[in-house]
């Protein structure tokens, strides 16, 4: 609008200001009447209003080109679809066994004397044949479980706990044996009321050799 304005202003001063030549002071020839108007003048005011629609078309055209296309909206965003509850994870399975304790003929015929001498209330005997059994196997966690037991029996429950102990150190790779020491942990610990860590020993026991 504003360049309009301009031209239309530009146009009338082009129709109603004569042309003075630079350095005179006076105009040479005066200005014409709106009677008085010659070809001349016609002429000149023909030419101007060609000039000036030549601008305007310019102008409009340029202002096309500033006009930025409308963008189109954007879409909707999806909403995300609902995710099922995740499934809760299986228990872990026990672990596949790599090797399995046993007891020699020697030893065996030693802890079945220590049951026997046990079963009979006499404990200091049964404990000093098993404790030659262990010098015989050592690193056998099945004679440390033997003699722990003796001394749950004998109401020493927490020489029974570390003999447990010493079992379930030695019996890696091996379930059965890992589960009868957690028991024994478990029976020790329940002797001292220590119930809610005999609760998490049998459940030790558990997870290793389910029933």
């Amino acid at each position: 609008a504003c360049w309009i304005a301009c031209a239309l202003s530009f146009a009338n001063e082009q129709h109603d200001v004569a042309i003075v030549p630079a350095g005179s002071a006076e105009p040479s020839i005066p200005l014409a009447q709106d009677g008085d108007r010659t070809l001349e003048d016609d002429g000149m005011n023909t030419g101007t209003v060609r000039i000036v629609i030549v601008f305007l078309a310019v102008m409009l055209s340029a202002c096309r080109s500033l006009v930025s296309p409308e963008r189109p909206p954007n879409p909707p965003a999806e909403a995300p679809a609902p995710q099922s509850p995740a499934a809760a994870p299986p228990p872990p399975a026990a672990p596949a066994p790599t090797r399995q304790f046993r007891l020699g003929s020697a030893a065996s015929a030693l802890v079945t004397q220590a049951r026997a001498r046990a079963a009979a209330g006499d404990y200091p005997a049964a404990t000093a044949t098993l404790e030659r059994a262990l010098r015989i196997e050592p690193e056998n966690p099945l004679a440390w479980i033997e003699l722990g037991r003796i001394q749950l029996a004998a109401g020493n429950a927490a020489q029974a706990d570390n003999m447990a102990h010493k079992a379930l150190g030695l019996a890696a790779g091996d379930p059965d044996a890992q589960a009868a020491a957690w028991r024994l942990i478990a029976e020790s610990l329940r002797v001292r009321g220590r119930n809610p860590e005999a609760s998490q020993a049998s459940a030790h026991a558990e997870a290793l050799v389910p029933h």
